[in-house]
Parts: C-alpha cells; sequence; structure tokens
C-alpha cells in the first residue's frame, strides 16, 4: 500500500523507516555509485531530510519499503535550486505550484508495479495540494522507466550524453496520466484515492504554505 508521511512523522514506522533509508543506500551507493554519504546503521540521507519533507512509500506486506519518493516545495530550500542550476542555465525554479521530487528509491526485488504505484502517489499530492508541477532531476536509466510507466516528464535541460546524461525535468498528472499509471501500477484511482485519505482524513489542510 501506499504511505504518505512527513518526516516528523516516521518514527511511528521504524520499520518502513529504516529500510527505506537502507534501500537508499543500497540504491544510490551501492548500485549507482553516487557520491551520497552513508552513515554507521547503512542508511542514506542527507540535509533535504531534515527539513520534513513529505514522502510517498511503498510498503510491502510485511511493512519494509518497496520503493519511495521525496517532496519538498520549491519555494523553500531544494536541490534543483541549490545544485543543478547549471541544467536550468542558472534559472531558479520557483513556485507554490511547482514541487521538487527527489530520492526515487526502488528496493532491490522490488514488482515493476511499484514505480507507477508511486507516480499514481505523487498524482493524488498533485491534485490534493492544488499543484501544477513536479520538478525533478534524473540520470539516464530512469528515462526507460518513466517512459514504461506512462509518466515522461518535460525535459528542461540535461548535462552529458548517453548513459552519463542527467536531466532536469517537469512533471504534471492530467487525467489521462493518472489513468495509464493506474493501469501499469494494479492499483485503481479509488484504492489509490482511499489511501490518500486514510493518511490525511478528509478535512485535509496541506502542512507546506501554498503561499509565496
Amino acid at each position: 500500500m501506499l504511505r504518505y508521511l512527513y518526516a516528523e512523522d516516521l518514527n511511528t514506522h521504524p520499520l518502513l523507516r529504516d529500510t527505506m533509508f537502507r534501500d537508499r543506500a543500497d540504491q544510490f551507493k551501492t548500485r549507482l555509485g553516487w557520491e551520497v554519504s552513508v552513515n554507521e546503521q547503512g542508511e542514506e540521507r542527507d540535509a533535504y531530510d531534515d527539513l520534513n519533507p513529505l514522502y510517498v512509500i511503498w510498503q510491502n506486506p510485511d511493512g519494509t519499503h518497496g520503493g519511495s519518493m521525496r517532496f519538498l516545495p520549491t519555494t523553500g530550500r531544494c536541490m534543483v535550486n541549490e545544485h543543478f542550476l547549471d541544467l536550468t542555465e542558472g534559472v531558479r525554479i520557483e513556485s507554490p505550484l511547482i514541487w521538487e521530487c527527489t530520492r526515487f528509491c526502488l528496493s532491490r526485488g522490488a514488482a515493476p508495479t511499484v514505480a507507477a504505484a508511486l507516480m499514481l502517489g505523487g498524482g493524488e499530492i498533485l491534485e490534493k495540494f492544488g499543484l501544477r508541477h513536479f520538478v525533478g532531476v534524473f540520470d539516464a536509466r530512469m528515462v526507460r522507466i518513466y517512459r514504461r510507466i506512462g509518466a515522461s516528464p518535460t525535459v528542461l535541460g540535461t548535462s552529458g550524453a548517453g548513459r552519463d546524461a542527467i536531466s532536469v525535468g517537469l512533471w504534471e498528472f492530467t487525467k489521462d496520466a493518472k489513468d495509464r499509471v493506474a493501469q501499469q501500477s494494479g492499483v485503481s484511482p479509488a484504492q489509490s484515492e482511499s489511501w490518500f485519505k486514510q493518511a490525511f482524513g478528509p478535512g485535509f489542510t496541506p502542512q507546506f504554505a501554498m503561499t509565496g
């Protein structure tokens, strides 16, 4: 199932929290060879995890992490504006209607449907928080994944070529896109919405300020 958790609430799900950060270390450090920091517990965390981001997490039936993404408003600190301005020719992406999506992570052995389920959860955030777009930086390996699940971004800028290419992209989530991603995920739109309501309740008010 999909979980929506702010960083301050991760301690209420310790197994899910710990396996998420360990899977991030496994993916980004071990498998991809990124220059990321891994702590003594074998977890990959960075400064943006300290900003109380919102996580969308696929929770396996045994309570462990299957995949996740991290979201922060672009009106505050975010990676694209602090580390990747070269990809946007120095243009900062700052809008209350655009959030940054980072740390797209899949656990080893994750079902092929998990990536699409995460994107479906991202679509719920776009809709329920009144957003227009997500912005994110991605490498060449993700192009195939995004295309397969029907959620390819509009590319704003790219550095490098081939397998070494790094791009910044902008996602929107139309009804047609939601239907395509739902079909790929094996999760119905009704079930996806139910999980969101379970997380936030019927009287949902966004925690992040939508003005700026």
